[in-house]
């Protein structure tokens, strides 16, 4: 069976080394900016409301002040009210530009997850078939879900805080030295008792979500591939419940310990914070008391001015925990990034053209193909290459492995006629597979060309070519959803008529009418409630509905009743007609009906001609017949 090939070790993105610590360059904040851009008027009036909450909290302390030195002693009844409407009032409207503040960051923090994981979704989307081959589905969905949360993170929360917090510093500072600058200064003096531990504690705690986020996507990887039906099939067919159930305990454990981890040095952190609060706040008390025992100044100040120590303090250690979560939370924005800068491998061409209606001409020119064992030595990693990203930004740099080279085609050289049926027969692993894969160009050749009506596929527009080509898989994949959903997949545009016109040729119209909703009953996860034979009919329907000018088939009938097996075979005639036809040919009659039989044998065609021809020549196709064919 074909694995697909690998290449240049991104199968290794996810394994990449996550021990090392980001580096938060202008190249990659100037590239988050740009996500930001679309949303700059949002982020502006954002800003302008933080300003505006910063200013209205600087307020109480002063009516506190003001209540203490002048409206008790004096007894000022009129004054009094108003001081108790405005502490009112002040947390009131505090409290609605808050509401309009975070209506607007929402609004910036989700269009900027929606664009994310649209660009990642159609990046994943434009990576060449060898990418999924050697990556794990749920190591993606990490990428999509975890990551990309984690860099909504960074603007919603952490940057708010950052720009709220310096807001609230200077304006807390040029009240405080107002009102004295002495006490300001001893205020300022344990400052760098915040600072210097939020350093080490940053670098621990980037380390930890580097590995959070790695063990998460290990775990939703185990998930992905065990609880889909074809996976809780496999384990329930081998009885390795209980192994996958310890397996996924390791790793939910290990996401708790790595979890907990976290949350402690987290939680250390903030004990070293508060204490320096406290070491603060019991200076300025202690001084400011002195202060007031000599008539330096009243009461009311020290209390106002401890009000705004708190509001010097809270945003110090707000600016350096977000400085730390910001450290952190980069890591998904560069974790993003470096799923986006993985190079395209199939893509169009500067000036590719667009393929007119085909003839259906096929020529493969001295075409070699060699792919990359990812498993063969992954142990031993190479120094990783960081080319510039179309933004001119260098992408984070992902290790590759030394992998084994292994040659699948070999100077494969033939030529197919427009509408011809060609049979390709061979051994299993002889490169039958990997011919067809690089008609549709799932694959590029190594060397050599592949033409279709004399044009080079590598010339033009992936669109046009996949207009021109279709295909049926042996393992025939049906999305869970209704049957005329899975049907106009290939044709969005199909009216019903289309549809029924195109299982009738498949020999699937009458079964579907026979179900409980028709056309609208749920096929299920990968069409598990239809037998193989008809997931296969309505593989071919599809195929049908699409027209294509070249048709691709791998004939997997070997496990089907006779009945449907016959049904197939009927479906498949009025689908070849008009068309040229490769298949990869299981059935003998196939093969006696095909104009050309292409022999395969250790990725070379080692024998081309029609079935006479080469059963005279007693050659590898005659060997094949008679083992393998001539009694069927």
């Amino acid at each position: 069976m074909f694995h697909g090939p690998g290449g240049g070790g991104w199968w290794s993105f996810v394994r990449a080394d996550e021990d090392k610590q980001p580096h938060i360059t202008q190249a990659l904040l100037v590239r988050v900016a740009q996500y930001a851009r679309p949303y700059i008027w949002q982020i502006a009036f954002a800003l302008l409301a933080i300003l505006a909450s910063s200013i209205l909290a600087l307020i109480p302390p002063l009516l506190y002040r003001d209540l203490i030195d002048h409206v008790l002693p004096q007894k000022d009844f009129a004054r009094l009210n108003l001081l108790a409407l405005g502490m009112i009032a002040i947390p009131l409207v505090a409290g609605l530009i808050g509401v309009g503040q975070r209506w607007l960051i929402a609004r910036v923090g989700e269009g900027l997850i929606a664009d994310l994981r649209q660009a990642l979704y159609a990046h994943m989307m434009r990576m060449s078939l060898r990418f999924f081959t050697h990556t794990k589905t749920g190591e993606l969905m990490s990428r999509l879900n975890n990551d990309v949360v984690g860099a909504q993170r960074a603007v919603t929360n952490t940057l708010v805080s950052i720009i709220t917090s310096a807001f609230e510093l200077l304006a807390a500072l040029a009240i405080m030295l107002s009102l004295d600058w002495r006490l300001t200064l001893l205020a300022l003096v344990i400052l760098p008792l915040f600072v210097l531990p939020s350093r080490r504690v940053g670098r621990i705690l980037r380390e930890i979500v580097n590995q959070q986020l790695d063990l998460n996507g290990k775990m939703n990887a185990q998930m992905n591939e065990t609880l889909n039906v074809s996976g809780a099939l496999l384990v329930k067919l081998f009885g390795r419940q209980p192994t996958e159930v310890q397996k996924f305990g390791a790793h939910a454990e290990r996401v708790a310990a790595i979890g907990v981890r976290q949350a402690m040095v987290g939680r250390w952190f903030f004990l070293l914070l508060g204490l320096t609060s406290a070491l603060g706040a019991a200076l300025v008390w202690w001084v400011g008391g002195i202060f007031v025992l000599q008539g330096a100044f009243t009461v009311g100040t020290i209390v106002a001015f401890a009000a705004y120590l708190t509001q010097l303090y809270a945003p110090v250690s707000a600016l350096v925990n977000a400085r730390v979560d910001f450290a952190t939370s980069m890591v998904s924005f560069e974790r993003v990034f470096q799923m986006l800068d993985l190079p395209v491998e199939i893509q169009d061409r500067a000036h590719a053209i667009v393929l007119p209606r085909a003839r259906g001409e096929i020529r493969f020119e001295h075409v070699e193909f060699s792919y990359l064992d990812p498993a063969s030595d992954p142990a031993q990693p190479v120094s990783p290459k960081s080319k510039p990203n179309g933004n001119g930004h260098a992408p984070a740099e992902t290790p590759a492995f030394i992998p084994t080279r292994r040659d699948a085609l070999r100077d494969v050289d033939f030529e197919i006629r427009a509408g011809q049926l060609a049979a390709l027969v061979g051994p299993s692993g002889a490169g039958k597979t990997t011919i067809t894969y690089l008609l549709p160009r799932l694959y590029d050749p190594t060397a050599g060309r592949v033409l279709l009506d004399g044009i080079d596929l590598r010339e033009v527009t992936l669109a046009s070519l996949t207009e021109q080509v279709g295909m049926v898989t042996q393992e025939t994949y049906l999305f869970h959803d209704t049957l005329r959903a899975n049907l106009v997949y290939a044709k969005p545009d199909a009216t019903p008529a289309d549809i029924e016109r195109a299982a009738h040729a498949a020999n699937i119209h009458d079964f579907i009418m026979k179900l409980p909703h028709g056309y609208d009953t749920i096929v299920g996860e990968r069409g598990y409630r239809l037998s193989g034979g008809e997931k296969q009919r309505v593989a071919i329907a599809r195929v049908i509905l699409k027209d294509p000018r070249v048709l691709i088939l791998d004939e997997a009938t070997s496990n089907l009743d006779s009945e449907s097996e016959a049904l197939i075979q009927a479906a498949l005639k009025p689908l070849m007609r008009g068309r040229t036809s490769v298949v990869i040919a299981h059935r003998l009659s196939t093969i006696l009906a095909a104009d050309v039989i292409l022999v395969v044998d250790e990725g070379r065609v080692v024998e081309q001609g029609t079935h006479a021809e080469l059963l005279a020549r007693g050659g590898v196709y005659a060997r094949l017949y008679h083992t393998q064919y001539s009694e069927r």
